[in-house]
């Protein structure tokens, strides 16, 4: 099936200048959807981002973009406001949340005990005749460095954060918000004002940190879960007005995002052996199924999380 989009559909992105996001609106360009991406970036990440807006501007369809806070009044506000005089009313097609701003503090001090990778290295280093610390450089160069080293992850050590460096209840209450609850703001703002077209699409994204506990993660994880709660009220509540509502779950994907996470490399590893294909889930894979998504045929998928992640989840 070619996929071609009515040319008066535009997807709104949030989150739109790397990762899932915008390989999205790459993905949806191609296939002839207008798009519109709201991001934050500093003045000198542009050069990076803008030849990729060109690309989506080489497509032929209509663009806009938006460097600014979406989580603020005001930006949500500019957004609206810019997009309604640009395309006019009943043009959204999806309105896709990929808002990646949220707080990787721990909820307490690492303790060490000692653990069996510890144990493990000093070990091997003496029957080596090494020391536990050459031994330990040699291992956290061969894995950082050489693909095709993820057997080495459980013995190579993970970052540990700044030891002062705590969750607060600040930090907690604004990653809900970002990363989760912001998308019942910005779905009933474009619902108000008539912006959503006859047949719909809102769509988070989610990771297995909803349901794994990863050091660092609870606020994100807590605001995935909020994210999948109000999604699925918007599907409930929002149906009758032609929304579709639906979360993605990706795999681990080697994202910006993901980067900012300690130990990101060994989930990154481990996510290798787990695959059953061996590789890491890419923002293209995400970006195949949210086009999928946005076509009619998929018109009754509504209010579940779908998992793009090649069998990651299943096999581990």
């Amino acid at each position: 099936m070619t996929m071609t989009f009515d040319k008066t559909h535009w997807a709104l992105i949030l989150g739109g200048s790397s990762g899932f996001g915008l390989a999205t609106a790459q993905k949806l360009a191609r296939h002839g959807m207008n798009v519109a991406v709201v991001h934050r970036d500093r003045k000198g990440a542009m050069g990076r981002i803008e030849p990729e807006f060109d690309a989506i501007r080489q497509c032929g369809v209509g663009f806009a973009a938006w460097n600014l806070d979406a989580l603020s009044e005001e930006g949500r506000q500019t957004v609206l406001g810019g997009l309604s005089e640009k395309m006019g009313a009943g043009r959204v097609r999806l309105l896709m949340h990929s808002i990646a701003f949220g707080n990787l503090k721990p909820l307490a001090q690492p303790v060490c005990r000692g653990d069996a990778a510890t144990r493990a290295r000093a070990r091997l280093a003496e029957q080596l005749g090494i020391s536990p610390e050459t031994l330990t450089r040699a291992i956290g160069a061969v894995f950082e460095g050489e693909a095709g080293a993820e057997a080495l992850a459980d013995l190579a050590d993970i970052p540990a954060a700044a030891p002062e460096a705590l969750l607060e209840d600040e930090d907690l209450a604004r990653t809900v918000y970002s990363m989760g609850t912001s998308l019942a703001t910005w779905t009933q703002d474009l619902l108000a004002r008539g912006l959503f077209a006859s047949d719909a699409r809102v769509l988070g994204m989610t990771s297995e940190g909803n349901e794994v506990a990863w050091r660092g993660y609870a606020a994100v994880a807590a605001a995935k879960v909020a994210l999948e709660s109000i999604s699925r009220a918007i599907a409930v509540e929002c149906a009758p007005y032609g929304i579709r509502s639906n979360i993605v779950q990706a795999g681990v994907t080697d994202t910006p995002a993901l980067r900012l996470i300690p130990g990101s490399a060994h989930m990154k590893a481990r996510a290798r052996l787990r695959n059953p294909f061996g590789r890491l889930t890419t923002p293209a894979d995400v970006a195949d199924v949210i086009c999928l998504l946005c076509t009619d045929e998929a018109r009754w998928v509504n209010g579940t999380i779908i998992r793009v992640d090649g069998g990651e989840r299943i096999a581990g």
